[in-house]
């Protein structure tokens, strides 16, 4: 018998989908895999697309309460983690009972809430996370980086210039890190806390796995040894819809994008959560409008509802009539399969928010990127691919110091189509992700190791 793994995301977007990539990967080496989910996001993922057998590849899909009340938000993350925190650990002892779980696979940012009840039942605690190695390594030095002067006991920088850890690795932002945008000091305290809690789990646990490759960042995993990375953990089912998605996926694109040449599409989208300033939006935009060139720009349903505020800058009626003029060289959907649009070989280039699952896409299909981060670890992926990989570029903000441009988009975008340096680079860093997951690359080799600690023998098959 395989020993039974439960798989524990926070429940979010860009949490949900590189766990259930990595739970189907164990359901083929044989593993007996329970995801678990809130509530809410079962609903979700049964509404994108999750209904059956054949989607979920084998994954059992379970649910718990998320501990908030159904008026609640769950857009904010603050309500999200409080009620999580509140809720998982009494039903932590029970899902571990039903499915006689040896392993715990659990999120990072969730992990030190159950790690505790998952180890006093003797479930051993593997640790995943979803992002860059370089961005976890600063996470797991925090005690250092207190004893250092960064920051104080409390969280709060004491230093606000990014300071370079070592060459060739992303600086570390001091105002970047995720109890900055707790809101006040005593948000931001409570979520420091939270944070330390979880690194210090992650420390403790049996393996830390995380959703990047070798050639990626080679100085980060040197500095951080005790991180196995497994990635890029993307579906191999290029033409199906991608498990963990929580909106159903629009696979017209795919068609729109047959007529065109290779190479001569400018796609858009911005994740699950970014949200931007109105004035920014309509520069976006009218800026992709200024190129003349075809474009594919996903525009969540909550994306012009946020927006709707904008004093007129931004109004359903302005976007209509946008889209109008835009019409027969362009086309905006509210969701797609993204996977499936940056493999396509008329995607020239990819504006983005930098989301580290976006990037690890972009990546595996040797997409250049133009850069518009929004929070937290987005800088720390836009200084990979600017400064370190230069695959990309980045939007400037306007003379303000506060907006983009029209014309700074139009004039970035041009530069990304047409850079051939760029697009070298891109295919380049593509060529090592592919060759780390296939047999006797990296990933393939970690994966392996990561196998056999759960307790299967390793796989020779590409994985």
């Amino acid at each position: 018998m395989s020993p039974p793994v439960l798989v524990m995301p926070l429940p979010e977007q860009g949490h949900v989908i590189p766990l259930m990539e990595l739970s189907h990967r164990l359901v083929e080496h044989g593993l007996e895999v329970t995801f678990v989910c809130t509530e809410h996001i079962h609903k979700l993922l049964l509404d994108g697309g999750a209904t059956d057998e054949a989607a979920l590849g084998g994954v059992r899909l379970v649910s718990v309460p998320d501990g908030l009340a159904d008026s609640d938000d769950r857009r904010d993350l603050g309500k999200v983690l409080d009620g999580f925190t509140r809720s998982i650990p009494a039903h932590m002892a029970e899902l571990i009972r039903v499915t006689k779980a040896e392993w715990l696979v659990a999120d990072s940012t969730i992990v030190g809430w159950c790690s505790e009840v998952a180890k006093k039942l003797g479930v051993r605690v593997a640790c995943f996370f979803p992002a860059s190695a370089a961005y976890l390594g600063t996470l797991l030095r925090i005690p250092q980086l207190i004893e250092e002067g960064i920051f104080d006991a409390n969280g709060f920088p004491k230093r606000q210039e990014a300071l370079e850890l070592a060459p060739n690795m992303p600086p570390l932002y001091p105002a970047q890190m995720p109890w900055s945008v707790a809101g006040g000091p005593e948000g931001q305290q409570a979520f420091f806390r939270l944070v330390s809690r979880n690194a210090e789990a992650t420390r403790n646990a049996d393996v830390v796995v995380c959703n990047t490759f070798l050639d990626a960042e080679r100085t980060a995993l040197g500095l951080y040894p005790e991180i196995l990375p497994i990635g890029p953990l993307l579906s191999r089912k290029k033409k199906s819809p991608v498990a963990g998605q929580f909106l159903p996926e629009d696979t017209g694109c795919l068609e729109w994008l047959d007529a065109h040449s290779d190479k001569s599409v400018v796609y858009v989208a911005f994740g699950t959560s970014s949200a931007f300033d109105p004035g920014e939006i309509r520069a976006l935009a009218e800026g992709l409008e200024r190129t003349g060139r075809p474009f594919l720009w996903v525009v969540r349903p909550d994306f012009t509802a946020a927006a709707g505020s904008g004093g007129g800058v931004w109004t359903k009626e302005w976007f209509d009539g946008f889209k109008e003029r835009v019409a027969g060289k362009a086309m905006v959907v509210s969701w797609c399969a993204q996977q499936q649009v940056l493999a396509h070989p008329a995607v020239a280039c990819f504006v983005t928010h930098c989301g580290w699952n976006s990037t690890m896409e972009a990546v595996m299909n040797g997409v250049p990127i133009l850069c518009w981060p929004y929070f937290l670890d987005h800088f720390t992926h836009q200084s990979y691919i600017c400064d370190i990989w230069r695959t990309g570029l980045a939007v400037s903000p306007g003379q303000d110091g506060v907006g983009v441009t029209k014309e700074e988009v139009s004039s970035k975008v041009e530069q990304m189509v047409t850079d051939i340096g760029i697009a070298q680079r891109a295919r380049s860093l593509s060529d090592a992700a592919h060759r780390g997951l296939a047999p006797g690359g990296s990933s393939f080799q970690n994966f392996n190791t990561f196998l056999k600690l759960l307790g299967l023998k390793e796989r020779p098959a590409a994985f």
